[in-house]
């Protein structure tokens, strides 16, 4: 990424809307921003599946594992504006666990690319599904959308909710009733 290609883009944008990039509030305008889409698009540089890698243990349980409410941030591909909310991750083992900060790890690499929400959640249960090779995985995302809360239709109470069901969360409705009951539950 050239962070001195996309501060020059900004000043462009800037003198296109009507700004002066000159202007003492705005002199430093694209290099902060040039800094804030490097952070913002992080998750290209690293693979969600090596960073799942990295703390994987055989274990012998058969029962689902959640993490729940992991917060995370996006940017909307289709107008550049963030799109926030919750993920809840689950898996049921098959002889393998991960540590669990590796699932919202997972959650927060994929997340910082220009994505849909449909995608994301689906990459991250993709991402869980290849290298634990689990019986099942279950992952629900809730989130809103600047891009239809500020602009277009501007709902300011909507979101959007997306599940992606793998093994047993798709074919046991048992698991993915236990999952959709464990994930509505809020702690005191």
């Amino acid at each position: 990424m050239n962070g001195n290609t996309i501060a020059q883009a900004i000043e462009i944008l800037l003198k296109e809307i009507g700004e002066d990039p000159a202007r003492q509030g705005l002199v430093k305008t694209p290099e902060r921003v040039a800094r804030s889409i490097e952070f913002l698009t992080h998750g290209y540089r690293q693979d969600p599946r090596d960073v799942l890698r990295q703390a994987v243990f055989d274990e012998e349980c058969n029962e689902m594992v959640l993490v729940k409410d992991i917060d995370f941030y996006s940017l909307c591909e289709h107008h550049l504006l963030p799109f926030f909310g919750r993920a809840h991750v689950a898996y049921v083992p098959n002889g393998r666990i991960v540590g669990l900060s590796k699932l919202a790890r997972t959650v927060e690499l994929v997340s910082r690319r220009l994505q849909v929400q449909e995608r994301l959640t689906n990459a991250i249960a993709d991402a869980i599904q290849d290298v634990l090779q689990p019986k099942g995985v279950g992952v629900v995302l809730e989130a809103q959308h600047l891009c239809m809360l500020m602009r277009g239709v501007q709902k300011q109470n909507s979101y959007a909710i997306t599940s992606a069901m793998v093994g047993e969360f798709e074919s046991d409705p048992k698991t993915r009733a236990e999952f959709m009951q464990l994930i509505r539950h809020r702690q005191a």
